[in-house]
């Protein structure tokens, strides 16, 4: 057993698959439409088109909504992302105009930056030291 498909949910599809393509760098990989306005709308690593996709997942029930604004209120990340500088995504980032909860810090084994990803979440950048 793998893991094929990851969730986030997002405020607005097409505000996130700009969010994460052209700002954090992911392609897009699936766009199919529903019929109710949606999409099976995913992205991937450009570094690993054929791995996990990432489904930009309307947050149109109410237990999700309820959900994310409590996770981010108490600052929370919804997922995680591996990268390997997460010093120069967050210079990289910054410069694009992305607002961070916590800019880069060492945690042991780790450095994470957490950012908000314009869509209702907080997404943590994690680099192993």
């Amino acid at each position: 057993m793998i893991v094929n498909v990851c969730s986030v949910w997002v405020d607005d599809q097409a505000k996130a698959l700009r969010f994460y393509t052209e700002v954090l760098g992911f392609v897009k990989k699936t766009d199919v439409p529903l019929g109710n306005g949606h999409s099976w709308l995913t992205v991937v690593s450009p570094e690993r088109p054929d791995g996990v996709e990432l489904l930009l997942e309307p947050d149109e029930h109410p237990a999700s909504k309820q959900f994310k604004t409590a996770i981010v209120a108490d600052g929370i990340p919804f997922t995680q992302f591996a990268v390997t500088d997460v010093r120069a995504e967050y210079e990289r980032l910054t410069g694009l105009g992305v607002e961070f909860t916590q800019p880069p810090t060492v945690m042991g084994p780790v450095t994470t930056a957490v950012l908000d990803d314009t869509c209702g979440n907080l997404i943590q950048l994690m680099q192993m030291n």
